[in-house]
């Protein structure tokens, strides 16, 4: 193999190797899986980011970690499929293309639906997808022949596939439900996508009725008050007992409603009696819907004012609070005001607007048989949760999970596959089935979540029973960060364990943390310490920005990242640049056996020993998902043993003219050491390995073993004394 060796440039440039490196592997088709080999298979699927977005820091640390496992069990002659693609991001994607029109002057109403989908298709073709291109900076060896889409000739056929299998197992349904609503993207949102915050409000408290048949309610939103069905208090508060089953009048809207008695109501909070509101408050509704209380909606889609029959019809839900507050004071009903109120608030996860709960007609998905299914693979250890210490966290999601609001009020997505007739008839159609003539199909879309839940089948090519999923499912592991535990990790759970016979679509999900600043604080645009890895990957280099993220990545638990560490990791490749040529310099090799143990020098004896100490400990570590303690041991060997001390003491050898067992010693140490760091430092590896061994290429080398043989732990403690002497005489 040696006879191919070439020369090595004199100084490390990522630049000028990492590109022409990452297209010489995808033309040798190095990245591509064969559904036909009798190989072992490894799976992994990326989460898939959206087509909207880029290579954010998060991407670059959760695709280095799938990364390193990926090149590791493709070097230990495992069939790998690490299969990439693409989420089509419902309503960011559709904010994207509507903000283009809008500075056109136009909505999406002015070219209707069909234009406005194939705009959005073209927006797609032409915009979307940036963070691909991104992708192969970092190195990541996707099978790209693979290369899926949330919407594509797979998901168009798996979507509508698992919705009428789980609407003919009674697990979909339509209903008038509280929904969270965005008055900005006019559609529902999940629970998951409503993010919360605390802000400051007014808490006003409000009497309503008059003389003896009075009572005073408090609320944050007394907008609200206009559709007000009943006043509640708790049955055993003695305050209000007379005056369950009576009648008050409401403020405002000059209606009599009735006086409730409900355990939902804390006697302890405020007054002890609460305004019902059920078509604008989830808690409402329940108690609403107990007691057959009415309803009305008094806002429409926009957040405006509606059908409340007062002077506050069309005005906006905000300016409509103050003015109702006003004209309550003008009254003499507001008995208190407590300003500023801390509360909190759920805002729209895409745009920042404040979510409105509504009473609206949806599709849901009923979640109680799912969730358990979900839950029981973990709790029977059918699927394992690393670190062992968030299992709570994902119990706590499926245990108490809400029916699933899946429907969406936008253009853009998987369209429900619901036709109505004519004379109200309700069909549920799969892919391949026609509606009849004069049926009209719900104008409603999925929620991205619900085509993403399918990604580790549907991308194999599920309904059909593929070659590809029939090696490939269930995948290996699923690499995520913990904060999309709920999002997607628990609804591919429930997806596939429903789909798929039972069988769960991973066997471990192995969670990493957030990537933050260096003071451990979070990235935001706002605070303006966010880190742009294309940036860090021009100026030092993938492999420098993989190793810097990939020993900080400790399981389940945030990390830290400043430029400097970054700088500090090229430093290291540039060392181990340095090292590769000084053993080229002096003869290294890798020609024949390594000499027998007994005709070697105790430096080598030592350094063979920690080597084999290091392989074993490494491979132990990345099959935990312990990325960081493996690059440590890296680090430190590679940079302390191999560097600082085997060279430097190994000089006088090489030196000497009798050096033959020593260049055959290192030459070994740097082939194994190279194979070891290959998955997470790919191109320099690479690049070196290539030049020192003359071999064809580390992504079909063999895993570095551990030789027991090689473990000499006299040799170790003679260089250990030898060192501690030398850093004692150093000192002076």
């Amino acid at each position: 193999m040696s006879q191919n060796k070439r020369e090595l440039a004199s100084t490390f440039s990522p630049a000028d190797i990492e590109s022409p490196l990452y297209e010489k592997w995808i033309a040798a088709g190095y990245f591509t899986a064969d559904n036909t080999s009798d190989k072992e298979p490894y799976t992994i699927v990326i989460p898939p980011p959206n087509v909207t977005g880029s290579l954010h820091i998060g991407h670059a640390l959760d695709h280095t970690l799938q990364d390193v496992l990926i090149r590791m069990k493709r070097m230990k002659g495992f069939e790998t499929l690490w299969l990439p693609g693409m989420d089509h991001a419902g309503i960011a994607t559709q904010n994207v293309v509507e903000k283009q029109l809008a500075a056109q002057g136009k909505s999406r109403h002015d070219l209707g639906r069909e234009e406005f989908v194939k705009k959005v298709w073209e927006w797609k073709a032409e915009s979307g997808g940036a963070i691909l291109g991104q992708m192969r900076r970092l190195g990541e060896s996707v099978d790209w022949s693979r290369e899926a889409f949330t919407m594509d000739a797979n998901g168009i056929k798996a979507v509508p596939t698992i919705f009428k299998k789980l609407y003919d197992a009674d697990l979909i349904y339509r209903a008038e439900r509280i929904i969270n609503w965005c008055t900005r993207c006019l559609t529902a949102l999940s629970d998951i996508e409503v993010e919360h915050s605390d802000v400051e409000g007014e808490f006003v408290s409000v009497r309503y009725g008059d003389g003896d048949q009075q009572i005073t309610v408090a609320t944050t939103r007394p907008e609200t008050m206009l559709g007000d069905g009943a006043v509640a208090v708790h049955p055993d508060d003695p305050r209000y007992k007379h005056m369950v089953g009576t009648q008050v009048l409401l403020p405002l809207a000059n209606r009599m409603i009735p006086i409730i008695a409900d355990e939902l109501v804390d006697p302890d909070f405020g007054t002890g009696a609460v305004k019902v509101t059920g078509a604008h408050d989830p808690n409402d509704f329940e108690m609403a819907t107990r007691h057959g209380i009415d309803m009305p909606i008094i806002m429409n889609e926009h957040g405006v004012m509606a059908n409340s029959g007062t002077q506050f019809d069309g005005m906006d839900r905000f300016d409509a609070r103050k003015a109702v507050v006003a004209e309550l004071k003008a009254q003499g009903r507001v008995v208190a005001e407590k300003r500023p109120y801390l509360h909190s608030v759920g805002h729209c996860s895409r745009c920042d607007t404040t979510v409105e709960p509504r009473l609206s007609m949806q599709w849901f998905v009923r979640v109680a048989p799912l969730a358990k299914a979900a839950g029981d693979a973990v709790r029977e250890g059918r699927v394992k949760i690393e670190p062992k210490e968030l299992e709570p966290r994902y119990f706590d999601w499926v245990d108490n999970m809400h029916d699933w609001c899946i429907s969406r009020q936008l253009w853009w997505g998987h369209q429900i596959p619901v036709w109505y007739g004519p004379n109200g008839e309700v069909l549920v159609l799969g892919p391949d089935e026609k509606a009849p003539a004069g049926y009209v199909q719900d104008p409603d879309v999925l929620d991205t979540w619900f085509s993403s839940a399918l990604w580790p089948f549907s991308t194999l090519g599920w309904p059909e029973i593929t070659a590809d999923v029939k090696k490939f499912y269930p995948t290996s592991v699923l690499v995520t960060g913990y904060d999309i535990l709920f999002f997607w990790v628990a609804r591919m759970m429930m997806m596939g364990i429903f789909a798929m016979d039972g069988v769960a679509p991973f066997p471990v999900i192995a969670l990493h943390g957030l990537v933050r600043d260096r003071f451990g604080k979070k990235m935001s645009k706002s605070r303006g310490n966010t880190i742009d890895p294309l940036e860090f990957m021009d100026r030092y280099g993938a492999d420098a920005l993989r190793f810097a993220l990939a020993q900080k990545a400790n399981p389940g638990t945030d990390q830290a990242l400043a430029e400097e560490w970054v700088g500090a990791s090229r430093n290291f490749a540039t060392k181990l640049w340095n090292a590769t040529r000084f053993a080229i310099m002096n003869g290294a090799n890798v020609d024949g056996e390594l000499p027998a143990q007994s005709s070697l020098n105790a430096i080598d004896k030592w350094i063979l020993s920690r080597l084999s100490e290091t392989i074993s400990e490494v491979d132990h570590l990345l099959e935990s998902y312990e990325f960081a303690r493996a690059c440590d041991l890296i680090y430190h060997f590679a940079w302390d043993d191999l560097c600082d001390w085997y060279l430097e003491l190994s000089k006088e050898t090489f030196a000497s003219g009798n050096s033959v067992g020593t260049k055959r010693v290192l030459g070994h140490v740097l082939d194994q050491l190279l194979k070891l760091m290959h998955p997470v430092m790919p191109f320099i590896t690479e690049e070196l390995w290539t030049s020192f061994t003359g071999g064809q290429t580390l992504m079909r080398a063999a895993w570095p073993v551990s030789n027991p043989s090689h473990i000499n732990k006299g040799a170790e403690k003679v260089i250990t004394q030898l060192q501690d002497v030398i850093t004692e005489v150093r000192r002076f």
